[in-house]
């Protein structure tokens, strides 16, 4: 018999009634039941009952266990009676009388229970993280994740792409987060950076001639944590492809993206066809570039009803260049309880309120309620109610201003608004692609242009765009892929002609020298015959939360950091020996 075990506790079934095992693994709970002891052994694949009698040569040793202390058993398995079987594990049927035991790695007190899915303290979960792992919950998030990345490799590879490693040290490029800076010992002064996105790389795999490359890739960026954002390194499909346009890419990815989810999201629907929506429209209809389709409020423009009307405050706005009045239709809201309730929600967000107008019963009709509709009348009132297709119980709100100054507030209050009115579909995962971002955004208060999405991209309509449309107006074949609201990648057709290149940098700023300076490998490359190539990247990490239903990614990474970018288990960072920086050729200056 092998030295620790048979079978694994996922095994045993009653086909093995009568036969002695070997089992090994973790003791999860133990329990006296009228002198005789139980023990749910448990490993990496299941659970098994396992228990000994005062009769049982190894009764004392039992005694002695406790929990999570690793043991090895032999015995012999025997049938449960049926009213203690347990349906819930595939070895609910059977048991093992323990004959004998063997402690493999007795355990100290835990500064945490493995057993049951009690909170505990987040530091407490990250110093003691391998006790975290083994729970339940936890453990099978993990597993999840290694199962994705798995589809995801074979899917990318049955669609005739090949994986390729790129380099972790690498130079500094500016693409938009701080990079983690590695010094050099051979070069005293200079430093390598961890890459943020295998971005250079993977385009000059293109031009190499390799045509389709992916690859699991890690990446680094020195950016502030959030629930949705793992400080230090994150990983994701990457995946860049030769002779390709920007639907060539959604074609490769769409089934990649819905195979996964269908594989892996419990029978919850998939988008069968993922829309394409245009940035400015996804900025209109749901105040985000990353909205969440499963709820199905669309905001409007409904500026004319309000333009000289009585209803001073806006019709002035409206007077000012570049203003605009939105509505929030919310059918099913119409009580004045739910909309001062949205109001109070909008002045929380920094935003004065939000007017409203809500229509009830009247006699054998229907009335439009709340100061909005006082101040603009029964014409204007009925017209908004028209146009946004509303009736009794349903109710709108309203913001104003410029776009820029409001949107954002209006989209957390169309999400908030379809989830307090039941609008918003739980349990399924709806994608969308978000298309024709601006090349450019614009500074409001320095007037400066900036890149608003990726500065490698190709602009529509390439360099006569650049040279004959105003920078605000210049599209870029940029895309992203949203899923239930999550940002699950940006992608781009890339520029991969230097005289495009030059002239897109021109534009926010920048000289050919600084051009060739940051981006010169990439740029001497593309002098030497460079295929049209498109790419996009998908983040596993955010990828496995949706699917896990997890609120906070740090439930599907193995050994993450903390909200301070600290790794409480390993104790980094920490400093570094005289010794290590006289060999790097550093000397820390001390803080004030």
């Amino acid at each position: 018999m092998h030295a620790y075990r048979s079978h694994t506790c996922a095994d045993l079934n009653k086909t093995h009634v009568g036969q002695t095992v070997r089992l090994s693994g973790w003791v999860h709970r133990v329990r006296d039941h009228g002198g005789i002891l139980f023990i749910d052994l448990r490993d990496h694949y299941g659970v098994t009952q396992v228990l000994a009698d005062p009769d049982s040569a190894a009764f004392a040793d039992v005694e002695k266990v406790r929990s999570e202390w690793v043991i090895r058993i032999d015995g012999e398995v025997k049938a449960r009676d049926e009213g203690l079987v347990n349906p819930n594990i595939p070895t609910g049927e059977v048991e093992v009388f323990i004959r004998d035991l063997e402690v493999l790695g007795a355990a100290d007190e835990l500064p945490m229970p493995v057993f049951g899915d009690l909170d505990y303290p987040e530091e407490t979960r990250l110093t003691y993280r391998f006790l975290d792992l083994r729970r339940e919950k936890l453990h099978d998030n993990i597993m999840l994740r290694s199962k994705v990345i798995a589809s995801l490799r074979r899917r990318m590879t049955e669609q005739g792409f090949n994986e390729f490693q790129t380099p972790i040290l690498t130079a500094s490029s500016p693409e938009g987060a701080r990079d983690f800076l590695v010094p050099s010992r051979l070069h005293p002064g200079k430093f390598y950076a961890l890459p943020q996105a295998p971005q250079q790389f993977k385009q000059l795999c293109m031009v190499a001639g390799f045509d389709r490359y992916f690859q699991i890739a890690p990446c680094f960026r020195d950016e502030d944590p959030r629930a949705d954002r793992s400080p230090g390194e994150f990983y994701q499909l990457d995946m860049e492809m030769s002779f390709a346009t920007q639907e060539d890419v959604f074609q490769v990815i769409e089934p990649v993206m819905r195979g996964v989810f269908e594989e892996f999201g419990g029978g919850r629907p998939v988008t069968p066809e993922f829309p394409r929506i245009a940035y400015r429209d996804a900025m209109l209809w749901y105040g985000s570039d990353k909205p969440d389709l499963r709820n199905p409020i669309r905001m409007q423009i409904v500026s004319e009803h309000f333009a000289g009307s009585g209803f001073k405050i806006f019709a002035s706005l409206l007077e000012q260049d570049g203003t605009e009045i939105r509505a929030i239709p919310a059918p099913g809201g119409g009580s004045r309880k739910f909309c001062d309730r949205m109001n109070s929600f909008a002045q929380k967000e920094g935003l004065p309120g939000m007017g409203y107008i809500f229509w009830r019963e009247d006699g054998e009709g229907m009335e439009a309620a709340g100061p909005l509709a006082k101040n603009i009348g029964p014409e204007r009132t009925e017209a908004i109610r028209q146009q946004l297709g509303l009736g009794v119980g349903d109710a709108a709100f309203f913001l104003g201003g410029k776009p820029s100054a409001f949107q954002a507030v209006a989209g957390k209050a169309r999400d908030e608004i379809g989830r307090e009115l039941g609008l918003t579909e739980e349990g399924r995962f709806d994608f969308c692609w978000i298309v024709d971002f601006p090349m450019y955004e614009e500074d409001e208060e320095t007037g400066a242009l900036d890149f608003s999405h990726n500065p490698f991209s190709m602009p529509q309509g390439g360099l006569e765009a650049l040279q004959s449309q105003a920078p605000l107006d210049v599209l870029g074949y940029q895309y992203d892929i949203v899923c239930n609201g999550v940002e699950l990648s940006s992608g781009a057709v890339r520029n991969h002609k230097p005289e495009i290149m030059y002239e897109a940098f021109a534009k926010v700023g920048h000289s050919r020298e600084f051009v060739d300076e940051n981006f010169g490998g990439m740029l001497n490359a593309f002098r030497y015959g460079a295929p049209p190539h498109a790419g996009i990247a998908p983040g596993v990490d955010r990828m496995v939360m949706l699917l896990a239903d997890a609120e906070n990614i740090r439930e599907v990474i193995m050994f993450p950091m903390n909200q301070r970018a600290e790794d409480l288990m390993m104790q980094a960072p920490s400093e570094a020996t005289n010794e290590q920086l006289r060999d790097l050729g550093l000397r820390l200056i001390p803080s004030e």
